[in-house]
């Protein structure tokens, strides 16, 4: 009899997870498929090929795929690969206290190279993939201005406390919050526009509302110590900076594919006010498949007319970890986090790092996440490229995880010198 097992069949999603297949004949070619349905009804899938041994099995720890959506040998392959029916579309979780991703994995005993609804799967399974652990606490933030959603790990604390952001498409997405709560962190995901009653668009940076949201999380008694760590991705990894050379409340930062100066926007704080380097949209290139190339719009902040808008990362509390895929094609990450720091260096600040992860897109998320090269946007009328490839976007995604956690949970323990 055919089998067909995943385990375990219900995890967080940034664990990994194990496909074995047995009863096969031997020698023989067999498809994988998987297949997720998101919360709007859009189907995302994945599949590849792979030999059966002499045995009749295949182990995806073990197995080598020999086409697909992949080729080698990658455990989570399946789960990387997954890409929309419909194109341009990202997969989210959005309600991430609710309910789990159901991943569908499907064994076909032939190469399928054209999949349709006539062929049928000699044996299916289901596993759930859920962004919060059992124990973990959500709750609705509307402090004074403050918007957001505060995750709590189960138990009495304290735990470090976390500020958690996106990019400047706005709204609030908690998928990383609810994880990083999972794993220990009293985790904060802060929205900032586009959501409840804030502004749509942000025109002017007012870095005392950031800084109310650290004052907000550091009064919760599970929160421990006199400071907060941040995590942010894209211009809020740029906030983020802002963040840490500015506010006294931050004490660790970790910037996803972010710049080191103030771009686009107004930067307000006390008596400190600076405008942003303008972005040139006229510079924006589209690619053959219609999608829309960002990095180019940024200015280079090395020119004279824009020193002041460079950000005094020397003047951080705490340390500071640049994550950056040097295949990002919505901002040059790279080169910003290299400018940082050597700013920092020149200025003898020496608690900053840069993690480059080879062939990574701009879109470095939880491990387990499918690759997104390109996806649609609601503020621009093309999709948008964030760029990468796919094992070597994966395989960082795995890597940045463990660092990220690993420099917070360092950083975060009171009394304790910066590490990474």
């Amino acid at each position: 009899m055919i089998g067909l097992a995943a385990t375990p069949e219900v995890s967080l999603a940034d664990e990994p997870v194990r496909i074995r297949a047995w009863g096969l004949p031997p020698q023989t070619a067999i498809t994988l498929r998987a297949w997720v349905r998101d919360e709007k009804g859009d189907i995302f899938h994945s599949r590849a090929f792979y030999q059966t041994d002499t045995e009749g099995k295949v182990d995806l720890e073990q197995s080598e795929a020999t086409g697909g959506d992949f080729r080698g040998i990658y455990p989570m392959g399946l789960f990387w690969a997954l890409k929309p029916t419909t194109p341009y579309r990202r997969l989210i979780k959005w309600d991430v206290m609710g309910s789990p991703f159901l991943v569908h994995l499907e064994l076909y005993p032939s190469v399928l190279l054209v999949p349709s609804e006539d062929h049928l799967p000699a044996v299916t399974t289901v596993v759930e993939r859920w962004y919060v652990a059992p124990g973990v606490q959500r709750l609705q933030v509307r402090d004074g201005r403050v918007r957001g959603a505060l995750f709590l790990p189960p138990g009495e604390g304290p735990f470090p406390g976390v500020i958690e952001m996106f990019g400047g498409l706005g709204g609030l997405l908690e998928f990383r919050s609810s994880l990083l709560a999972s794993r220990g962190f009293a985790c904060l995901a802060l929205a900032y526009s586009a959501y409840e009653d804030l502004p749509k668009f942000m025109p002017t940076v007012d870095l005392t509302y950031f800084e109310e949201a650290a004052q907000f999380l550091l009064r919760n008694p599970k929160v421990s110590g006199d400071g907060v760590g941040v995590v942010a991705v894209c211009k809020a990894a740029e906030i983020a900076l802002c963040m840490a050379s500015y506010l006294p409340q931050v004490q660790a930062t970790v910037c996803i594919n972010g710049t080191n100066a103030v771009n686009g926007n107004f930067l307000t704080y006390g008596n400190i006010s600076i405008e942003g380097i303008p972005y040139q949209i006229e510079r924006a290139q589209t690619t053959h498949s219609g999608a829309m190339q960002l990095s180019f719009t940024l200015q280079d902040p090395r020119k004279p007319e824009y020193q002041d808008c460079i950000l005094p990362i020397e003047r951080a509390r705490g340390p500071v970890l640049f994550c950056v895929g040097d295949k990002d094609q919505n901002y040059d990450s790279l080169f910003f986090a290299n400018e940082a720091l050597a700013r920092a260096r020149k200025k003898g600040k020496q608690n900053v790092y840069l993690r480059r992860y080879p062939g990574a897109g701009h879109l470095l998320e939880p491990p387990g996440s499918p690759f997104c090269p390109v996806s649609q946007s609601p503020f621009f009328p093309l999709p948008l490229m964030w760029g990468g490839e796919l094992v070597p976007h994966c395989t960082a995604q795995e890597t940045c995880w463990r660092e990220m956690r690993d420099f917070l949970h360092s950083n975060l323990a009171p009394g304790t010198k910066s590490k990474l």
